[in-house]
């Protein structure tokens, strides 16, 4: 580690670490997101409607525990610091609970609908645990505001990496674990992925330290960060684009599979075309470079714009019945949502920078945006798309209607191009300069 004017420079085995705790993660998080709705529906044999009020009841819990688990982060005092404790304390706890999420005991419906909610609302309050102090941890570690930057890419890179391996591996994972069963197949693959990520975890704890926490305002009482977070407007604009990029996230993921087993007819091209998202990495990398000449602000509108036309590519794709072109929809699509999540955990930091200018170090509950986005969207997301399957009269594993064709089709292509659009127009009222002036002074 050396120290330059602007702060800590960290050496790379804590890049590193750093790093590889949202490839921990994300091991299981992308399991939830991209197949569990298809788990357990079509695997675990819940109905579509059940599911999603699962999912409603699931998010609203995550709103509320973003909050707490922020609070408990601020109010902690000990010797490892604020947030790295929680590496050490809930890792456990997660795996446990990520294995238990995907068993399928022999109950009656009623009995295994109670299971679903046991399971999945436990494995949401432990993932906040463990994820919310990534973001929450980042501004302590530095403040070398390149240092942070390239933190944040890292974190981002493994991160993707593995949302990429997760979706390209899983159901491959599944069928050679199962062998016929995807009961077995999906239980196989999270314990896999649960070891590996309890090592992860336990690693960054193990490697990451907290360097700038002021004694003085680092525990204030909750009115005074509420008055912090009324003045502090980019926080306000950063929480409500991380809510519409993992909406839009949501409802993609969740929608792939199905549109590939019932539109297309071909389950088996799922992995293949989760893998053109290999090129979100490529959007991360470039983040280091675009930011030398352009704000994080500009940044981020070019990944939204490069989503967006990546989206109207997969449209043409889908209504032209052209594979190319759709996996090259894909691909660009991909780039710009690095960019997007690359940029999240930095620019949260720098509002968390922002709020300590004004007397107040929350970043417990400001990083709480963070989870709190992913909860919200990921719940509002997957009621949006398992509402509208049971809408339309969806029947899992059968011939579907037109309607639920339709509905598909409107999960995959047109809902996300509407949030991509409105994502952009939001995130036009970003206050930059507000943060760099306060930082500064």
């Amino acid at each position: 580690m050396a120290k330059t004017t602007a702060g800590w420079v960290t050496h790379w085995p804590e890049r590193i670490s750093y790093g590889l705790s949202d490839a921990a993660d994300n091991l299981v998080f992308q399991m939830m997101t991209t197949y569990l709705l298809f788990f357990y529906t079509d695997v675990y044999g819940l109905s579509a409607s059940a599911v999603a009020i699962l999912f409603v009841v699931a998010r609203v819990a995550d709103v509320a525990e973003s909050f707490i688990i922020g609070v408990m982060i601020d109010r902690t005092h000990s010797k490892f610091g604020k947030s790295r404790p929680f590496f050490l304390w809930y890792a456990f706890p997660y795996v446990i609970f990520a294995v238990l999420t995907f068993i399928t005991p022999g109950f009656s419906y009623g009995g295994k609908l109670a299971w679903a909610y046991f399971t999945y609302l436990g494995l949401g309050f432990l993932y906040t645990a463990v994820n919310l102090p990534i973001t929450s941890i980042l501004p302590t570690m530095s403040q070398n505001s390149r240092e942070l930057t390239l933190l944040g890419v890292i974190r981002q890179f493994f991160g993707s990496l593995v949302q990429i391996i997760v979706a390209v591996f899983t159901l491959p994972l599944v069928a050679l674990f199962g062998k016929g069963n995807q009961q077995a197949g999906f239980l196989g693959t999270i314990i896999l992925f649960g070891i590996i990520s309890l090592i992860l975890i336990l690693n960054t704890f193990i490697h990451v330290r907290e360097r700038y926490v002021n004694p003085n305002i680092a525990h204030q009482p909750l009115r005074s960060v509420a008055a912090m977070i009324r003045k502090n407007q980019p926080w306000i604009v950063i929480s409500v684009s991380i809510f519409m990029y993992w909406l839009v996230t949501s409802i993609k993921n969740q929608t792939t599979i199905y549109y590939f087993k019932y539109v297309l007819g071909n389950e088996n091209l799922v992995p293949l075309a989760n893998s053109f998202t290999f090129t979100s990495l490529i959007g991360v990398l470039l983040i280091m470079r675009i930011t030398e000449t352009q704000s994080k602000k500009r940044t981020m509108m070019g990944g939204i714009l490069t989503a967006f036309v990546g989206q109207i590519v997969i449209a043409l794709g889908v209504y032209l019945s052209n594979m190319p072109t759709l996996f090259g929809g894909i691909f660009i699509n991909s780039i710009g949502n690095g960019i997007i999540i690359g940029l999240v955990s930095i620019m949260i930091a720098d509002t968390i920078r922002y709020g300590v200018s004004m007397g107040v170090q929350a970043e417990g509950i400001l990083a709480s945006t963070d989870d709190f986005g992913v909860n919200f969207g990921l719940g509002v997301g997957g009621l949006i798309t398992a509402g509208l399957f049971h809408i339309s009269g969806y029947v899992a594993n059968q011939t579907q209607n037109s309607a639920t064709i339709t509905m598909i089709d409107v999960n995959y292509v047109w809902i996300p191009l509407v949030i991509y659009a409105a994502m952009y127009f939001v995130m036009r009222l970003y206050d930059e300069q507000r943060i760099l002036d306060e930082i500064k002074e």
